[in-house]
């Protein structure tokens, strides 16, 4: 077994140890009486008083696929015909031709993991030994040049620093993922380029994700990059929105996502480094740059980053999710092009129906007071808020049924001048009675630190076909 064009192995017998491992400081007096080659890992005068070649570089190592020490091997005309790892007599006597070999020492042990195969070495020497196993450009810096200078001199970089995406890192991420590193993941708005797994692992290094995170930043690059959601769009309108991920599912806990206190905050890895990415796929593989085709008058923080995960483990409530037709044990992304959260303050309210009426009255001033049926919202419902609702008995479907009962307001309150206001709706529709929301327009999500009666509202974008729909991806390694 071999990667690649291996280091050229001996004919005859090919033994490969490290001093660190017992097994091989067991086996050691025996390698002079078989006569074999052999290569040491980590101290070039082990074994003593046997020849040795030191692997140094662990290139003997790494193309032979030595994942275990001791491993032996059989080589005729520089072709590997057998091979066992560990101790093992009989293989040992069988492949040597050595009867009796080893009569003192146990029947069997196992062996080490090479130094090859070290968590902190082996993608170092896949990205050194393993030729152009990625596809994208390298950019040669000096030996004097600043890399995350030279990352911001580029225009990498949406305005912090980034991490210089070197081959060993994008090869770790892509452990992250089954998928092959040339699977096209989207065609990224809005210059229409195709973003392959690889590309989207190079950002994911940027951003300072672990592999863990890819699959999660694949899901939302996919949901992103849609004709629903938009995403030219979104970049091109002078409203201050961009893409907010909600993420929900087991998986959102064990990459350590953040549901609790702090939760639309800073401190939190997979949250931050998540929404990065993706932000950084749009700008550097998209072309989505502030000031080109993103025209937003005024931004939000929130378009550096914004991504959270579903308090599920004690809501009161079905998840978003499931709301919009996945499993409970499915891993999602949901997309919603959003502004930064507004808080709710209620501290008062110790029933559902005026806990709905402060929510009610909130939702109402989203982007103005008069506009009515042009804008989603996500509503972020804390803990301590919840309780009130689930001690009430009032599930998802019964507090949106609630919220939009509120949310009808008279034509006279939004008609061109009413309340001292200019804008508003046409005077034809006076006498009507007309949504703040349109169906499905109030996306449910429980979420927030235990303590603290607050919630939150994140105001959306136009909706509709000239707008954006939220957009739900599941999550697949």
């Amino acid at each position: 077994m071999s990667r690649g064009t291996a280091p050229l192995l001996p004919d005859g017998l090919v033994v490969v140890v490290k001093r660190e491992c017992e097994t091989c400081r067991m086996v050691a007096p025996l390698l002079a009486e078989i006569g074999a080659t052999v290569y040491t890992q980590d101290d070039p005068a082990f074994p003593e008083g046997v020849p040795a070649i030191h692997d140094e570089e662990l290139a003997v190592s790494w193309h032979h696929e030595i994942e275990t020490v001791p491993t032996l091997i059989r080589v005729v005309g520089g072709v590997e015909v057998e091979r066992t790892v560990g101790w093992a007599r009989a293989d040992w006597q069988r492949i040597t031709g050595v009867t009796g070999l080893g009569a003192d020492l146990p029947v069997m042990r196992p062996g080490c993991g090479s130094m090859s195969v070290d968590p902190d070495l082996e993608h170092h020497l896949a990205a050194r030994f393993g030729g152009s196993a990625l596809h994208s450009r390298r950019i040669e810096l000096a030996d004097l040049d600043d890399d995350i200078e030279a990352m911001f001199d580029r225009g990498f970089s949406d305005g912090l620093p980034v991490v210089p995406p070197t081959e060993e890192r994008v090869l770790r991420m892509l452990t992250g993922t089954t998928r092959s590193p040339q699977d096209v993941v989207a065609v990224v708005p809005p210059d229409l380029v195709e973003v392959t797994v690889e590309k989207v692992a190079v950002n994911a290094v940027m951003a300072g994700c672990l592999p863990e995170h890819l699959p999660w930043v694949i899901a939302a690059v996919e949901a992103v990059c849609t004709d629903e959601f938009n995403i030219h769009g979104v970049l091109a309108t002078t409203m201050p929105v961009g893409p907010v991920l909600i993420c929900n599912g087991p998986g959102t806990r064990a990459v350590g996502m953040n549901s609790g206190v702090n939760v639309l905050g800073q401190g939190n890895r997979a949250n931050l480094t998540i929404g990065r990415a993706v932000q950084l796929v749009v700008r550097n593989v998209g072309g989505g740059r502030p000031g080109e085709v993103d025209r937003a008058a005024h931004g939000n923080p929130g378009k550096l980053s914004f991504c959270f995960a579903e308090r599920e483990q004690d809501s009161p409530f079905t998840s978003l999710a499931v709301s919009r037709g996945f499993a409970p044990s499915a891993d999602t992304v949901t997309v919603f092009a959003g502004e930064g959260p507004r808080c709710i303050v209620d501290q008062k309210a110790r029933t559902a129906e005026e806990l709905a009426n402060a929510f009610a009255a909130c939702l109402r001033t989203l982007h103005s007071p008069k506009l009515v049926l042009a804008f989603d919202a996500v509503l972020v419902v804390g803990p301590e808020h919840a309780r009130v609702f689930a001690e009430a008995g009032w599930d998802r479907d019964r507090l949106l049924a609630e919220l939009h009962a509120r949310l009808q307001i008279p034509g006279s309150e939004l008609v061109h001048g009413a309340m001292g206001i200019a804008d508003g709706v046409p005077e034809h529709l006076r006498d009507a009675t007309l949504p703040k929301f349109r169906d499905g327009g109030i996306l449910l999500v429980h979420a927030g630190g235990g303590a603290g009666l607050f919630s939150a509202i994140i105001g959306g974008w136009a909706n509709g076909a000239t707008g954006s729909h939220p957009v739900t991806k599941e999550v697949h390694r």
